[in-house]
């Protein structure tokens, strides 16, 4: 079955671009131009992907990336102004997957929705002797299930820091770079740049911290990129 796509955008070339781009390539559509009416759809639609523009009447971007984050862990790429910054990292610090730039390439925001997509639709598999099953200090991380502990706790992880937690754990104790993690988890025809990862590690190390408070679980060294400590 073909992915369901909700647009939110109050601007109608915008949302006229965005959705016969993704029908061109056999997405199903769903169309909500207020953030009131984003939530509503979501919640009725459950999407597989939300494209989600920050400057919305009634509600703004960012509260309705809050309440989806509150309720989920469904994908979403932020789409912001020039100027935004602000808004750009604080919809990264709470839990968007990804952001585009107006005025943005199509060609460039369907790299991005191929690869959030890719990432968040990996079916979790029974498991089989030989799969991969990661020992890391306190941290255990089933690969087949997409399932990781930190101790006795179990992580809700989106699908991003599943795949992040993933190499790092891979390389534990090894220093990764900031572009050694874009280019891994993000994909190598990744145009972003290097925030997304702050932000997506910010956001795994409160998870850890959530479970073990005194955990100290992955360091940063300052202008490098990250490790995971054992």
């Amino acid at each position: 079955m073909s992915a369901r796509i909700l647009i939110v955008d109050d601007e109608p070339p915008i949302v006229d671009v965005l959705a016969y781009n993704l029908q061109r390539e056999n997405y199903q559509v769903v169309i909500a131009r207020d953030g009131e009416e984003a939530l509503a759809q979501a919640r009725r639609e459950r999407p597989d992907l939300v494209i989600l523009d920050l400057m919305l009447p009634k509600l703004d971007g960012i509260e309705v990336c809050k309440a989806l984050r509150r309720e989920g862990d469904m994908p979403i790429i932020m789409l912001t102004a020039r100027d935004g910054e602000i808004d750009r990292v604080v919809g990264l610090e709470l839990g968007a997957d990804d952001y585009v730039v107006k005025p943005f390439s199509v060609r460039e925001l369907m790299a991005r929705v191929k690869n959030v997509l890719r990432r968040s639709r990996t079916t979790p598999q029974p498991a089989e002797p030989g799969q991969e099953v990661i020992h890391a200090g306190p941290l255990r991380l089933d690969a087949a299930r997409h399932q990781v502990w930190w101790g006795p706790v179990e992580l809700k992880l989106t699908a991003l820091e599943f795949d992040l937690v993933h190499i790092l754990a891979r390389h534990a104790g090894q220093l990764l770079s900031r572009e050694q993690l874009l280019a891994q988890v993000w994909g190598y025809d990744y145009y972003g740049d290097l925030r997304v990862v702050d932000a997506a590690v910010k956001r795994l190390r409160a998870k850890v911290r959530a479970a073990a408070p005194d955990a100290e679980a992955i360091t940063t060294v300052r202008g490098v990129g990250y490790k995971l400590v054992i």
